[in-house]
C-alpha cells in the first residue's frame, strides 16, 4: 500500500512541475505539435497518479489483493512508457519513441482491467 500511495504523490507532484514546465518553459520553445504531445504526457500521468493513490487506498481495504497489486504496477509502467515517451518525444524530436506510447497505453488498459476484476469479485 505504501509504495503506490508514495508512487501516485509523486507522480502527481512530478505531473503538476512538468505541466507548468510545459505552460511556462516550453510554449516558446515547441512547436504547437509537440506541445500538445507533451501536455497529453502530463495529463495521463495525473489521471494515473491518482489511479495509483486509489490502489492503494483499496490495498488498505484488501491487504495482499494481487488484482490490485498488478493494477498499480501497470499503471506505473504505463505512466513510465507512455508518458516518458510522449515527453521524450517531445523535448527531442526523434519520432521513432512514438513506438513505445503503445506499450505504456496497453498497461494503463490492463491496469483499468485488473481494477475492474476486482471490483467485480469483491462485490460478490
Amino acid at each position: 500500500m505504501r509504495t503506490f500511495l508514495f508512487l501516485g504523490s509523486i507522480n502527481g507532484l512530478l505531473a503538476v512541475a512538468l505541466g507548468a514546465f510545459a505552460a511556462h518553459g516550453l510554449k516558446s520553445k515547441l512547436d504547437e505539435y509537440l506541445l500538445g504531445v507533451f501536455q497529453t504526457g502530463v495529463h495521463y500521468q495525473m489521471v494515473h497518479a491518482l489511479a495509483l493513490v486509489l490502489v492503494a487506498i483499496l490495498l488498505k481495504l484488501s491487504p495482499g489483493s494481487s488484482q490490485l497489486a498488478w493494477a498499480g504496477w501497470c499503471f506505473f509502467g504505463g505512466i513510465v512508457l507512455f508518458s516518458g515517451s510522449l515527453y521524450a518525444l517531445s523535448l527531442s524530436g526523434i519520432k521513432p519513441l512514438g513506438a513505445i506510447t503503445p506499450f505504456g497505453g496497453v498497461l494503463f488498459l490492463a491496469g483499468w482491467l485488473l481494477l475492474a476484476l476486482y471490483a467485480w469479485k469483491s462485490v460478490s
